[in-house]
């Protein structure tokens, strides 16, 4: 029988505190990034200069910026933006922004201590 999660079997202190940049803003991007403003979570946009879509994020008062920059200061990167410019946006945004594990620009993120979907305990 399928197991039900509802919000209450949510971590969601594993991501406040950490900025996290999202990157796109249709339909998946708009939808996480306001959620995730709506929890209390630091979020960026990433956006191209001249993106359409840009008013429309910054009129739901998130704060735009470039892919680049959306990177540069996350700690965790959501890749929401159409398949086709996902490799380029990796290539200019995402690759330069990597270090070497933990960011050095938000805190860690704690170890789960829920069951994962699967229902066997995080190793």
């Amino acid at each position: 029988m399928a197991e039900i999660y509802y919000d209450d079997h949510a971590d969601l202190g594993i991501i406040q505190g950490r900025h996290v940049a999202v990157l796109g803003y249709g339909s998946q991007g708009h939808a996480h990034a306001l959620s995730l403003r709506d929890s209390g979570v630091d979020v960026r946009v990433g956006l191209p200069e001249g993106s359409a879509s840009r008013e429309s994020a910054a009129n739901e008062g998130l704060r735009v910026t470039t892919p680049e920059r959306a990177c540069e200061e996350a700690g965790l990167i959501m890749v929401l933006a159409p398949d086709h410019v996902q490799r380029a946006l990796y290539a200019s945004a995402i690759a330069p922004s990597l270090d070497d594990g933990y960011s050095r620009r938000t805190p860690p993120c704690p170890r789960p201590t829920s069951t994962s979907w699967t229902g066997r305990p995080h190793t």
